[in-house]
């Protein structure tokens, strides 16, 4: 059996070119390198904005990487023995978040030791994703977020997704009739709250926000509550009809499985460095195929895309989000090309081995690398 023989994480702070907030102007990527007991090296990461990095490096480093070597270095095989390993630190969250960068490291490993790509060696069901264009864009003026609409319409996206969560609905109705304006009534507008209503505002606002035929609200309400969740779907079957997407603040296939059993979304957006990795995204996906939801991945574009290249279709072709300025190569944080070209509102991957995502130190603040054998 092939095992785990080593692995090294160090941390990156990448500076955002658009800040997402007055806190966050800045995400946290952990790179990461394992090798095999055959001489194999993959390469992969785990990633937070802002809160975090510290702590899914300390756990990498101190916890993880321990544990894994001597395991089966074949993708999937350490997984769940080391989330179990974990537990007592948590279930899902900064666990798994740094569960994901062993895993992403193992797959890209098996990749790069058959010569492929991952997407190949998991299999390709399309040769290009859907891209919608996003942005962290709810502190934008009105003029601002017109601008950045149109330079998505001039990009050839056919959707796009604009924050909402103005302390008074009737300012948001306003933003949203502006943006619907440079759409046309051919491309799709996707709303993202961001957990900022309670249930009783978020019935209220989407009445009002239904006006601009919204193709789904994301986050509507705070992540964990699932019961709120489930009513307002109940509620929006009944009236607005607008679907509800949740997944990027879940981090366990028994979380997205309990909140599309009890019909609390109908649209489920897995973050895969959130959730552990490729390995668990293949659960998530399969329990969404089986409850008939559709599943879009959220973030991280160069990652996301090209697993999309291999979701099930499900109920809908998977959406890749693709944020302004956002990417790690907009970012200059890879050091070779990145492996996804989007163009005219499709993802495509480049010729690439593995994942090809390598991290350069570059003008980035850096932690000393360490390693565990």
């Amino acid at each position: 059996m092939t095992t785990i023989a080593a692995l090294a994480a160090r941390l990156i702070r990448v500076p955002l070119t658009r800040p997402w907030a007055a806190d966050v102007t800045s995400v946290g990527v952990i790179a990461t390198h394992v090798q095999r007991s055959d001489g194999a090296e993959g390469w992969g990461f785990s990633w937070t904005p802002q809160i975090g990095a510290e702590a899914v490096l300390a756990l990498l480093r101190h916890d993880i990487a321990p544990a894994a070597v001597g395991r089966s270095a074949e993708p999937g095989g350490a997984w769940q023995g080391l989330w179990e390993h974990l537990h007592e630190a948590g279930g899902g969250g900064v666990t798994t978040i740094a569960l994901a960068g062993l895993d992403l490291a193992l797959w890209d490993a098996a990749a790069r030791a058959a010569g492929s790509s991952v997407s190949t060696l998991i299999g390709r069901r399309r040769e290009s994703a859907r891209v919608y264009g996003s942005g962290v864009n709810l502190h934008y003026s009105l003029d601002e977020l017109v601008a950045q609409v149109e330079r998505w319409v001039t990009r050839g996206f056919t959707a796009v997704k604009v924050k909402v969560g103005k302390p008074d609905v009737a300012e948001d109705l306003d933003r949203l009739r502006a943006v619907r304006s440079v759409l046309g009534q051919d491309r799709g507008l996707m709303i993202d709250a961001n957990q900022r209503w309670d249930l009783a505002r978020a019935t209220r606002s989407l009445e009002v926000l239904a006006e601009v035929r919204p193709d789904w609200i994301e986050e509507p309400l705070r992540a964990d509550d699932l019961d709120g969740h489930a009513e307002l779907a109940r509620r929006l079957g009944a009236g607005a009809r607008i679907p509800i997407a949740v997944g990027e603040n879940l981090h366990t296939a028994y979380r997205f499985a309990e909140v599309l059993r009890r019909g609390a979304a109908q649209i489920v957006q897995p973050n895969i460095v959130r959730v552990g990795g490729i390995t668990p995204l293949q659960r998530i996906a399969a329990i969404a195929e089986d409850a008939g939801a559709e599943l879009h991945p959220h973030l991280l574009p160069e990652l996301s895309g090209q697993l999309a290249l291999t979701l099930p279709g499900g109920a809908a072709e998977p959406w890749v989000e693709d944020v302004e300025d956002a990417g790690f190569a907009e970012l200059g944080a890879l050091r070779g090309p990145s492996p996804v070209v989007i163009r005219d509102g499709r993802l495509r991957e480049t010729d690439h081995l593995g994942l090809g995502l390598r991290f350069t130190d570059g003008h980035f603040t850096t932690d000393d690398r360490e390693e565990h054998r």
